[in-house]
């Protein structure tokens, strides 16, 4: 018996998943979230979990903040992203920052089982078209991806606000808090990340980003 996490804000998608598992693994108990806040209480609550398939853009895991926060909290969960997104490059970041599977949404349930059984296996996953293409990921960016992840999910809210250009006020009201509060996440936000101003995080944080045309 397996335990998984399902977790993907797209309700149809999420349903393919399910039904994979319950198909091909039938005595195994799913947790589902549709937000990196559900996917972090989940597995806290169950540290055993055997596979976390982790959409790449869900609320609060934008670009590889859900990877790569979930892979400095829970190191002996294995993550399979699974997302629209078929670019090479994307795909090669991903793997890198310590995903243990790739699989595009376009795959077959037949495919997607076929993946989830190599990673149950202790194997890493790609499609084979990509298995000869992908390319290592830099020694600064895992430092960077590091530093990004010592961020709490609120603390990376704060800063994908300020690469907006957004004011303390404005963010505050948002996220429904004071702007003593914001002002407070921006001061961690710097120490954490080594930056003295909002320039320089924003910068540091888009050298983490993925381009913004990328789909889920």
């Amino acid at each position: 018996m397996y335990r998984f996490h399902v977790a993907d804000d797209h309700p149809l998608f999420r349903n393919a998943l399910l039904e994979v598992i319950k198909q091909n693994y039938p005595e195994s108990t799913v947790g589902e979230s549709m937000a990196l806040d559900g996917v972090i209480r989940d597995l806290e609550q169950h540290p055993e979990t055997d596979l976390l398939l982790l959409d790449l853009h869900m609320p609060g895991s934008q670009d590889l903040f859900g990877l790569i926060t979930v892979r400095e909290q829970f190191p002996g969960i294995p993550v399979a992203i699974i997302s629209a997104d078929e670019d090479v490059s994307t795909i090669s970041r991903a793997m890198g920052h310590g995903a243990s599977g790739y699989v595009p949404k376009s795959c077959s349930p037949q495919v997607i089982h076929q993946a989830v059984h190599a990673i149950l296996d202790g194997n890493r996953w790609v499609p084979k078209a990509y298995r000869n293409s992908l390319t290592p990921v830099t020694s600064e960016e895992k430092d960077l991806a590091a530093k990004i992840a010592t961020l709490t999910p609120q603390q990376y809210r704060v800063l994908c606000y300020l690469r907006e250009g957004w004011l303390n006020k404005q963010i505050g009201f948002e996220l429904g808090v004071t702007e003593a509060t914001i002002k407070a996440h921006i001061t961690a936000i710097f120490r954490k990340l080594g930056a003295t101003n909002r320039t320089q995080a924003v910068i540091m944080l888009s050298k983490m980003s993925l381009e913004d045309t990328r789909v889920s």
